[in-house]
Formats: structure tokens, C-alpha cells, sequence
């Protein structure tokens, strides 16, 4: 069963993670460490208005983090922010209670399914999207608060 966990799909995503490194100067930033592995994911992101204009991450994570982050760098750019909750919703659904993948621009993580599983690397594998999901509610809420004028 650890065999299918870590699937050669699975593996070449881990490998192969778009959009790696930091943004120098995002609307926001997220960190998210998973306390049982140690696994870390840093978030940076700018919106233009509710969508996803830039978007860079830095992930110290196991395969299956790594993984899950691919999906997420491979499709975050052109997202808006409740597309990329949703997906981070559905995707827990799928890990927790056994639920259907995400679907759209995030269907990709249906690969991840047998890390139902394996309670232990959920935390891991949901990094990058809580991450994603936090930065972005808060690059919305400084939006809100600070709007910007025009004369």
C-alpha cells in the first residue's frame, strides 16, 4: 500500500514544484508547519481584486507535500481566493471522511486520495492550500480595510 501512496504521478509531482522561491513584495504571506513532521510551507501572494495575480512558495515538505504544493503552484495564478478554500475544503473532505477530490483546477490532487489513509501526512499534504487559503483571506481583508482612491 506505501507503494501506491507514493506513486510515480505522485513522485514526479513532488519533483517538479512550479512557482518555488519568495515574491518580493506580496499583498500577503503565509507560514504553515505541520508539528508532527516538521514539514514547513511559506505562502506569498498579490491579488488583483478576489483573483490570484503572482504567486510564490517556499516548501520544506515530505513528497506528499511537496505534491499537493504542486497542484497548487501549477493552478494558483488566475484562481480567486474562495476557488483555492474550496479546493482546500474539498481537498480535506477527501483525506478526512473519505470524500470526492476537488474539482477543476485543482482536480490533480485526486492523486493524493490514498493519503486518507495515512492520518499522519494529512497534515503535511494540506500545507500549501492552508497556507494559500490564509494569505489570501488576508491580502482580501487589507484590501477591504484599505481601499484604495481615486481623484
Amino acid at each position: 500500500m506505501i507503494d501506491e501512496l507514493y506513486s510515480a504521478k505522485v513522485l514526479r509531482l513532488a519533483a517538479e514544484t512550479p512557482r518555488l522561491g519568495r515574491l518580493a513584495t506580496p499583498d500577503a504571506s503565509s507560514e504553515k508547519v505541520a508539528r508532527l513532521c516538521g514539514s514547513r510551507v511559506v505562502v506569498d501572494l498579490v491579488l488583483d481584486g478576489d483573483q490570484v495575480s503572482d504567486f510564490a512558495q517556499d516548501v520544506k515538505a515530505c513528497a506528499l507535500g511537496q505534491a499537493a504544493a504542486s497542484v497548487l503552484g501549477a493552478h494558483a495564478v488566475g484562481a480567486r481566493v474562495d476557488e483555492i478554500e474550496a479546493a482546500r475544503d474539498a481537498f480535506r473532505d477527501m483525506l478526512k471522511a473519505g470524500g470526492p477530490p476537488p474539482k477543476g483546477r485543482f482536480a490533480d490532487l485526486a492523486l493524493l486520495a490514498l493519503v486518507k489513509d495515512y492520518p499522519a501526512r494529512h497534515a503535511s499534504a494540506m500545507l500549501a492550500f492552508e497556507a494559500a487559503v490564509e494569505a489570501g483571506r488576508a491580502a482580501l481583508d487589507a484590501k477591504n480595510r484599505c481601499p484604495t482612491s481615486s481623484s
